[in-house]
């Protein structure tokens, strides 16, 4: 989804950004304030001194990134937050206002970090960079309205920076509204697929894959298909890959040899998380990819019957051995309505990552 070639071409279209600098991204409304988490710091300096670079997100409290009533298109988004929140936020979109969101994903598994462990993505549509700077470069257009947000599920208050980059006046007329879905299964039930997406009614095209995987046992793990069921499709799906490596662009178990698992991240695909065992308490490994369908989106006419994964490994004499692994996947798709089914929203026990850093009670021998 290269820009490139328009770049030069003028528009006639208005740039606006918000941030807890310009809570509105109205026109020269930025720099005014005079409170703020920066107002101490900025105390003998005043107004236009970074008074107000973040928000404090309370306990259970839903936090609104940005609120447009207008026409228009999200180009970007930036924010931070302390690693240990990273799957403790939930990140929200509504579009022209609908009632239920098209976007409703742990925030750090939107930017490709499902794990709260930082690892350099840099990739077309999502970046994270040290030590935390999310962006995503997903078009978000809208016809009416666009309202982000930010849900704090700790006891908590939660320290956030971000802003918004959007345009106003452009023609969004015959756009699709972008589409975020997060499930887990943890673990995955015996001879089961875990499923990305299901039961999605309309037309539209799919455009990304991020997948948060946990091996829950020894040897080989990513021996599954993915598989696309689309408009009619049934039994039998549309199109049908041949192992989880080859579906993110590997091959041969990610295995460099003499180096193991070998992280890495293009433009449009890429293992750039790869979390070894420390031989104490993080004993199972764990990996993150992504893989953005831009050059070659996933059309369907008539719905998204079912996008699902299998989760093999290997037994004795050559069988695949079905895996009960930790799996969490964040699926994008572009619709022609603002919002559709979608599995229930994320919650702080179902989102909730242990990273293995815990130490036993006092007095445990």
């Amino acid at each position: 989804m290269s820009h490139f070639g328009s770049l030069a071409s003028l528009r006639q279209v208005e740039t606006r950004s918000i941030s807890p600098e310009n809570f509105d991204g109205s026109r020269g409304g930025g720099g005014r304030a005079t409170e703020g988490t920066g107002a101490r710091a900025a105390r003998d300096l005043g107004q236009g001194w970074k008074v107000s670079p973040s928000v404090a997100i309370k306990p259970g409290e839903t936090f609104t990134l940005a609120d447009i009533d207008q026409a228009g298109k999200i180009t970007h988004i930036w924010i931070t937050t302390h690693r240990d929140h990273w799957r403790e936020l939930i990140l929200r979109a509504y579009w022209d206002g609908a009632a239920e969101p098209a976007i409703e994903v742990p925030y750090g598994d939107f930017f490709c970090s499902g794990w709260g462990v930082f690892d350099q993505v840099s990739s077309a549509m999502v970046a994270a960079n040290p030590n935390g700077g999310f962006n995503s470069y997903w078009p978000m257009p809208f016809r009416k309205s666009a309202l982000l947000t930010l849900e704090n599920t700790t006891d908590a208050e939660l320290i956030v920076y971000y802003q918004v980059t959007y345009e106003v006046g452009g023609d969004v007329d015959g756009t699709g509204y972008l589409h975020a879905q997060w499930r887990r299964s943890n673990p995955l039930p015996d001879r089961t697929t875990h499923v990305l997406v299901d039961g999605v009614e309309g037309s539209g095209h799919y455009v990304g894959t991020y997948l948060a995987w946990g091996v829950n046992s020894p040897g080989w793990w990513g021996e599954g298909e993915i598989k696309f069921f689309l408009d009619d499709d049934e039994e039998f799906p549309t199109i049908c890959g041949t192992g989880t490596e080859d579906y993110f662009g590997g091959a041969w178990n990610f295995d460099v040899p003499g180096q193991g698992y070998a992280a890495f991240s293009t433009p449009y695909l890429g293992m750039p998380q790869v979390i070894r065992p420390d031989g104490l308490y993080r004993s199972q490994q764990r990996f993150g990819m992504y893989r953005w369908h831009v050059p070659d989106p996933i059309h369907f006419s008539t719905g998204l019957r079912k996008v699902d994964i299998q989760a093999l490994g290997w037994h004795s004499g050559w069988r695949y051995l079905p895996l009960h692994d930790d799996i969490a996947s964040t699926a994008w798709f572009y619709l022609d309505r603002p919002s559709t089914n979608r599995p229930p929203a994320p919650t702080f026990d179902a989102m909730e990552i242990n990273d293995g850093s815990g130490h036993p009670p006092a007095g445990n021998a």
